[in-house]
């Protein structure tokens, strides 16, 4: 790919933000028709690049050449789409009081006779990108009727919309399934076979390697090398990635003994009757439990039901039949402050729309879900700020003050202040939902071993994960669900790949052989 004419030349670029320099004489090529991948850290600049590239920052020094084009300015996104540049993003752009077909063409709508929106043109070609992205939904269906992993795969039939000659993906598979995963592949080979040039930005090295011809490498936002993919190796990556070889990538919880006692949770036939004017997953018969420093991870693919369980549990969705026992004590918890009052803390999965206030500060981020402890009346900020100081040290947040609006900091660094609300309410039990979720390995590593911490301080930790090597680093027992309902349980030693894919699938509630 290198031998080509580069379709994309990025020489010296540097963009500074209050009190940081994000990006320091960074330098990128792509040509036609290649896969070239971007690596790093959170923080690393690659999302600071992608944004100076799609039109969003203006970085202060450097050239860019594109498609015969030398040294252009791309002054917004318009300029980055007449280009031929187009940007699939991390964070959803989308509307969710529009339809799917509005928001794929949002301000560039077919018009007829005029200025009239020709509804039908765009419905059909609509219909024709979400089919090619294995999107199975009416264009007018409202985008808030779809899972975010739908959503995320209607992002990227926006981008395709656009024709563009090179299409950047920032993290496009962290909200999708292993087949959907498989789908977008089969979508950018494609437009490689096209000519069309691709971006892919991911933290999960498997798939650069098996996605990419080449790849780049940033740390601390400087170029750090760019490789073949042939003649590159996971280890390199993250040696140029973190500046040193990162070991225990792969640790095991402590095998939890103690479940002599009465477990820590314990939920006990929760069942539910779906609304018929929402989209949402139908639960039946949901039994299982979690001791006091036992990890258990609940495995299963998109819209399984794991997220309906937790949020079941703790009292942010109404369940119509089922107990839900605290330390062999039933609990009647019908909503959110009554689940945190009882001592259950919930990482969302989306923590940017359910778990974080982009606005406020990472200090008051931190102190949100314990506010009484910080005073009855008035709020001690000084409290607030001591607190927040000591999680900082305490879980590595990258940040220049705590008193920084959270909306700054990279993905990882907002997993960590979510980690740090709950850490501070030091809840009997927590749920996390898609923890790493997002974030690069270092902070993978980091957050791996907090949730282990938990659990040798007796907090009984129920994960919910769709990471395969995630689920089989971190659990004790493995659940698997499948439409609604548990498909199986397994042992630490007896869980594999294959056997929860298998229970994933529904096959074995079918009466396949397990």
């Amino acid at each position: 790919m290198a031998d080509k004419p580069a379709l994309l030349s990025m020489k010296g670029i540097c963009k500074d933000f209050p009190g940081v320099r994000a990006v320091d004489a960074m330098q990128l090529e792509v040509t036609e028709g290649e896969v070239h991948a971007v690596v790093g850290e959170n923080g690393a600049g690659k999302s600071t690049l992608m944004h100076i590239l799609a039109g969003v920052y203006q970085p202060e020094s450097g050239r860019i050449d594109f498609a015969g084009h030398n040294n252009v300015r791309i002054a917004d996104e318009q300029a980055a789409q007449k280009l031929g540049i187009a940007i699939v993003y991390q964070e959803r752009s989308l509307f969710d009081s529009l339809s799917v077909a509005e928001n794929i063409f949002a301000g560039r709508q077919p018009v007829r006779l005029g200025n009239w929106i020709d509804s039908g043109a765009m419905a059909a070609r609509a219909h024709q990108l979400v089919q090619k992205v294995g999107l199975d939904v009416h264009p007018h269906a409202p985008l808030s009727s779809l899972s975010p992993a739908e959503q995320q795969l209607v992002e990227i039939a926006k981008a395709l919309s656009l024709n563009a000659r090179l299409i950047i993906f920032d993290e496009p598979t962290a909200a999708l399934t292993e087949a959907e995963t498989k789908t977008l592949f089969a979508v950018i080979r494609s437009l490689q076979k096209a000519g069309t040039a691709v971006i892919y930005i991911s933290h999960r090295l498997e798939e650069i390697f098996a996605i990419a011809n080449r790849v780049t490498v940033l740390k601390d936002g400087r170029w750090q090398g760019t490789l073949p993919i042939a003649e590159a190796t996971p280890a390199e990556l993250v040696r140029r990635m973190v500046g040193r070889d990162l070991t225990n990538l792969s640790h095991s919880a402590p095998i939890n003994n103690n479940q002599t006692k009465a477990p820590a949770l314990e939920v006990r036939g929760l069942s539910d009757a779906p609304s018929r004017r929402q989209r949402r997953t139908t639960l039946t018969d949901i039994s299982f439990e979690v001791h006091s420093g036992e990890v258990v991870v609940f495995a299963g693919l998109a819209g399984a039901g794991r997220t309906e369980t937790a949020l079941s549990i703790f009292g942010a969705r109404p369940f119509r039949t089922g107990n839900v026992l605290l330390n062999g004590r039933a609990v009647h918890i019908r909503n959110v402050p009554q689940a945190i009052a009882a001592g259950i803390g919930y990482l969302p999965e989306d923590r940017k729309q359910a778990g974080l206030f982009l606005e406020m500060s990472i200090a008051h981020n931190v102190a949100a879900a314990s506010l009484k402890r910080f005073g009855s009346i008035v709020t001690s900020e000084k409290a607030i700020g001591r607190v927040a100081e000591e999680y900082r040290e305490r879980l590595g947040i990258a940040c220049h003050s705590t008193r920084q609006a959270v909306r700054s900091l990279s993905g990882g660094n907002q997993q960590k202040v979510l980690l740090a609300k709950w850490l501070l309410v030091e809840p009997r039990v927590l749920i996390v939902d898609e923890p790493t979720r997002g974030v690069d390995v270092g902070a993978k590593a980091q957050v791996h071993r907090l949730l282990f911490d938990l659990a040798e301080r007796g907090t009984a930790v129920l994960v919910i994960s769709s990471d395969l090597p995630e689920v089989l680093t971190l659990a004790d027992r493995v659940i698997v669900m499948a439409q609604g309902r548990i498909a199986g349980q397994l042992g630490r030693d007896e869980a594999t790949e294959e056997r929860i894919v298998h229970l994933a699938s529904g096959m074995a509630a079918a009466g396949h052989p397990s």
